[in-house]
């Protein structure tokens, strides 16, 4: 029964891998097609990745409460599951912040740019690299990667405090930038809540490994 268990708990860690894969490439596409002013890349991550990414939640959350029910799970075996359970309703958050940069995205590439796109773009690669080590610290267990991506929420937020304060220069010199630079800051903000979300699986993983509270960054 243990060794079931087991191989159950390796394939829902299979399966959220392939989850977070699916929500990093809605990130990294959003931002594509706002940098390449591709609509079609946009359109696609509201219509089609979103949609997958929804389905995605509710089967994960079916097959941890199946595993629950079937083995009676017990200690470490249930906070893993119950651990995976929370991360599927984080991904799905994920997801629909990258839907909001998508929406944000369709706005912007029909008019004029605001500012040079190398701030929300670098902000982009950060956070998806820090879900990425997130899940990866998760599946194989490693604390010190999880330390890692706690640490590097800080290079987030410095990076949207950065832009947010050029963007308020552009509205008060020029008021016909504002309705664009807001969509840029509701970017931005998207981008540093997916940050956020990463930093909390990284919390989860390290309290499972180390059983040590970690919350407010207490590396």
């Amino acid at each position: 029964m243990y060794v079931m268990l087991e191989k159950k708990i390796i394939g829902l860690k299979r399966d959220l891998a392939e989850y977070a894969s699916l929500v990093e490439n809605m990130i990294e596409t959003s931002i594509t097609g706002l940098r390449e002013k591709n609509e079609s890349y946009l359109t696609k991550v509201i219509e089609v990745d979103e949609p997958k990414a929804n389905d995605f939640e509710l089967e994960m959350e079916e097959s941890c409460i199946a595993l629950i029910a079937q083995f009676q799970p017990k200690a470490r075996e249930l906070r893993t599951i119950l651990m995976v359970m929370k991360m599927t309703n984080d991904l799905e958050r994920m997801a629909d912040h990258a839907v909001n940069i998508a929406e944000s995205s369709i706005f912007l590439i029909e008019r004029p740019v605001v500012k040079p796109l190398l701030d929300i773009p670098r902000m982009a690669d950060l956070t998806i690299k820090m879900l990425k080590d997130a899940i990866n610290s998760f599946i194989n267990e490693e604390p010190v990667l999880a330390k890692e991506v706690c640490m590097r929420d800080n290079e987030v937020d410095s990076l949207e405090e950065q832009v947010l304060r050029e963007l308020i220069t552009y509205m008060t010199s020029d008021t016909s930038t504002i309705e664009r630079a807001l969509h840029l800051v509701r970017i931005t903000k998207n981008l540093e809540r997916i940050a956020d979300l990463s930093t909390n699986i990284s919390e989860d993983t390290i309290f499972m490994v180390e059983g040590r509270v970690i919350k407010h960054h207490k590396v």
